[in-house]
């Protein structure tokens, strides 16, 4: 029985799995979009949505704890500014996940997360 556990373990030791994620919330928030596989994209919709969150909220208790799993302080501007303003009458929902195809070398499902609404670069 899994009472209690929540999140996906993604076959990594705690710490990689902590970093891995970090470093997918900084690239998703700086580019928009992202690939990856379905079950990174499920598991980095709840920290990017959380991470917005903090950025609307925008006093300096949010910011420090988005410092403390972003770690790149351009990206937390941006978050705190132009994402902030963006998603300001929005209720939640910021990211969404497409599947996208499979990977050549191994099969798995591969997914595109992006933010919603976000501009598109023609």
């Amino acid at each position: 029985m899994r009472h209690r556990k929540q999140g996906r373990v993604l076959g990594r030791s705690p710490s990689h799995r902590k970093a891995m994620l970090r470093n997918m919330v900084t690239s998703l928030l700086k580019c928009e979009q992202i690939e990856t596989t379905d079950a990174k994209a499920k598991e980095l919709r709840r920290l990017v949505d959380r991470m917005i969150t903090l950025g609307k909220r925008g006093d300096l208790h949010a910011r420090r704890q988005a410092l403390s799993v972003i770690r790149d302080k351009e990206t937390v501007a941006k978050l705190f500014g132009a994402l902030a303003d963006r998603y300001r009458e929005r209720p939640g929902g910021y990211s969404r996940v497409l599947k996208s195809r499979n990977r050549a070398g191994d099969n798995a499902p591969l997914s595109i997360i992006e933010l919603v609404d976000r501009e598109q670069a023609s």
